[in-house]
């Protein structure tokens, strides 16, 4: 006598949709990564590699000022401005670390727009890749950047000057 193997019942799946709540928090952190880009076109990158931040009021690089070697985040805004104007190479050459940060703050708007506007969550993805993970990721690129930095700078090769091909 063979038994009979039970139907399984599995009921039907809803999409998720973001709370009116969450929707606008998405649309927010759109916005605010939309102007850290606006911000990043409209300045002009410094052809040394370091001191675009001085475009915003902001003081020279206390570190880089005092022991002469780079800050972690020396080059930042100056890649930033590189990437949202284009000069990929530029962007990446003067600080790795803030390449990545403006490609990911480019994707942020996309995705968190998605999000916002069809109430869709994409974020819900992330979780199945453990927060140490990401955090490892994270820094190991941050330390990257910070020690490629160091390098080209006490190189002398800091900057993207017009003779490496850039137009700075």
């Amino acid at each position: 006598m063979s038994e009979a193997v039970p139907t399984i019942y599995a009921p039907p799946v809803r999409p998720v949709r973001l709370s009116l709540y969450e929707r606008l928090i998405a649309l927010a952190i759109a916005g605010g990564c939309a102007g850290v880009i606006a911000t990043a076109v409209h300045l002009r990158p410094s052809p040394d590699g370091t001191g675009t931040h001085q475009g915003l009021s902001f003081l020279p690089c206390t570190m880089l000022a005092t022991t002469g070697i780079p800050c972690p985040s020396c080059g930042m805004t100056t890649s930033f401005a590189w990437f949202y104007r284009g000069n990929l190479a530029a962007s990446f050459w003067v600080q790795p670390g803030g390449f990545v940060l403006a490609w990911l703050t480019g994707m942020m708007v996309i995705y968190a727009l998605y999000e916002g506007l069809s109430a869709r969550p994409i974020h819900r993805l992330l979780r199945y890749l453990p927060v140490r993970i990401w955090i490892t990721v994270g820094a190991a690129v941050l330390a990257f950047g910070w020690g490629w930095k160091i390098i080209i700078h006490l190189a002398g090769m800091d900057g993207w000057k017009s003779s490496m091909g850039g137009s700075g």
